[in-house]
């Protein structure tokens, strides 16, 4: 099933001297399309490009805010960094087309056109010959970030993008983090199989989660793995699964499992990234150091790795024309905590897996389609959270605790509002936690937090918190309780299963809550499932 994009830009859209061609990628927060110069460039534009739209106008005025700030975070590495191994940007954009109001206003990224990414690429040739030269490209344009004193934060296939020369490109700055002394603060979503353990659990600041460059030295171990082998370097058929078995490697009771696959040249390279604590890490210029010996120094423009064809979809719409304003965007240096479009952590047009990704059989479904067996993808759930409300409820064993009831109580407690902020009653984020409760629930591990967090909480910290809350609750119902028990364990969440069980159902202050859950439960869960 397709979804559509947030973004929706008819084919011959013009902005700026810039036409819109074919669609290219899509995620939560924005499309990027190929587009063509139809006016002088001035010796700076060049003839093709990659657009990337950030929208306008649908969302409150809370979750404008924080995609401005996103928009702004990726501006600002991409205005002052400007490196080989970097995606380009040759400018910004503001649509100005009252007569259109889903694109008055979006801003859009001239960006550098990639032929592809890396996801779509092992997707089509696991194991790639070229996996060691277009791993040494990857390893450079880390070492080039980390010489600028900036930490990317999410690398991943998806967010390594592949150009028409065969060169490779770091892509999707919204989690870059600039250095202040020897750590960064980044938000906290990321992707867990490239999450190093000792960030899993880790607290949650008021400027989100301490990083260091040694992040992503442990997420280029995790992509050299599987690059060469077609594997995760643990073990576990889902994220979750290999989460723990990171958390169980942390801590000494496992070991890591190297596939027989790995060639030797690569074995110490790859162990040495993924050491059990950040302090033993392998250092970036090291590890690029090791990196050109093992494959010779392969680190030019072309770098062996061949043309990928970008696989495309067709997506046919009017044309329509518009100007465009030239727009400077502020540099921001807050801090975001969702995940946003970036040009890699998207849904290419007609690629429907991805080896670094989350579907635990080798390939993932994207974000915007990820768990549609569960959990209804065209009824308004954000794509950003998807992810992390299926594998959230995959993480409880009790039937009840379902991907929809946790949709619809997001939609319920929210309005899935990140940044939500009622001090009146002490609740905050997506999930409307009380910090002090939330100390109690904020720990994979089941235990509480040294001290009571303070807010903004994040999507990644306060929804898998709601699932844990949402497990313990439901054994302590009573049975028997007239009605929807799934309805029961959402109005325990937010009143208390003492008060659920001693009203021998939904008490009346709660019944236009339990309403409205009900409604949503019904409206995110797919046709056939109860």
């Amino acid at each position: 099933m397709s979804e559509p994009y947030a973004v929706p830009v008819p084919k011959g859209y013009r902005v700026g001297v810039w036409e819109v061609r074919e669609p290219i990628a899509t995620g939560a927060f924005g499309s990027v399309y190929a587009a063509r110069r139809t006016g002088d460039g001035g010796g700076q534009l060049p003839r093709t490009a990659a657009l990337k739209f950030l929208p306008t106008g649908t969302d409150t005025p809370r979750q404008l805010a924080h995609l401005r700030e996103l928009i702004e975070r990726e501006v600002e590495l991409l205005r002052r960094l400007k490196r080989p191994r970097l995606i380009r940007m040759y400018e910004t954009l503001t649509v100005d087309d009252p007569a259109d109001p889903r694109l008055d206003g979006a801003t859009v990224l001239v960006l550098e056109k990639a032929e592809g990414s890396l996801s779509a690429r092992l997707a089509a040739e696991p194991r790639p010959p070229a996996g060691p030269a277009l791993l040494a490209q990857v390893c450079a344009g880390l070492a080039q970030l980390h010489r600028a004193g900036w930490v990317h934060g999410d690398l991943k296939p998806a967010n390594v993008l592949l150009m028409a020369d065969g060169s490779v490109r770091l892509a999707d700055f919204n989690m870059a983090a600039e250095l202040e002394g020897t750590h960064a603060y980044t938000p906290a979503f990321s992707t867990p199989d490239y999450t190093p353990p000792e960030l899993l659990w880790s607290e949650i600041g008021e400027r989100g989660r301490r990083i260091r460059p040694s992040a992503d030295v442990w997420a280029f171990g995790v992509l050299a793995h599987l690059v060469l082998t077609g594997s995760f370097p643990l073990p576990g058929a889902t994220p979750a699964t290999r989460r723990d078995a990171a958390a169980a490697y942390a801590r000494g009771t496992d070991e890591l499992r190297l596939s027989p696959e790995l060639p030797d040249a690569w074995r110490d390279i790859v162990r040495s990234c993924l050491t059990r604590t950040h302090a033993d890490r392998i250092g970036t210029e090291a590890l690029l150091r090791r990196v050109e010996a093992a494959t010779g120094g392969a680190d030019g423009a072309g770098g062996g790795t061949g043309r990928l064809p970008l696989l495309r979809r067709p997506f046919a719409r009017g044309g329509h024309r518009t100007g465009g304003r030239r727009t400077v965007l502020a540099a921001s240096a807050a801090t975001v905590v969702v995940a946003g479009l970036g040009y890699g952590i998207t849904t290419w047009a007609g690629d429907r897996s991805d080896p670094g990704g989350a579907d635990g059989r080798g390939g993932a479904v994207p974000a915007a389609s990820y768990g549609a067996e569960e959990l209804r993808t065209d009824r308004g759930v954000p794509a950003a959270y998807r992810l992390l409300i299926v594998e959230t409820a995959h993480d409880c064993e009790r039937p009840e605790v379902s991907p929809p009831l946790i949709a619809a109580m997001l939609r319920v407690e929210s309005d899935f509002d990140p940044n939500l902020s009622d001090p009146a009653k002490d609740e905050y984020g997506i999930a409307r936690w009380t910090p002090s409760v939330l100390r109690w629930w904020m720990n994979a591990d089941g235990t509480p937090g040294e001290t009571v967090p303070e807010p903004p909480f994040p999507p990644a910290e306060s929804i898998p918190a709601m699932g844990r809350y949402l497990c313990w609750i439901t054994p302590r119902l009573d049975a028997g309780l007239p009605g929807d028990r799934r309805v029961l364990i959402a109005v325990s969440y937010r009143t208390s299963y003492a008060r659920v069980n001693d009203a021998a159902g939904v008490p009346p202050k709660y019944r236009d809550y339990a309403d409205r859950v009900a409604h949503y439960l019904k409206k995110y869960t797919p046709p056939g499932r109860k």
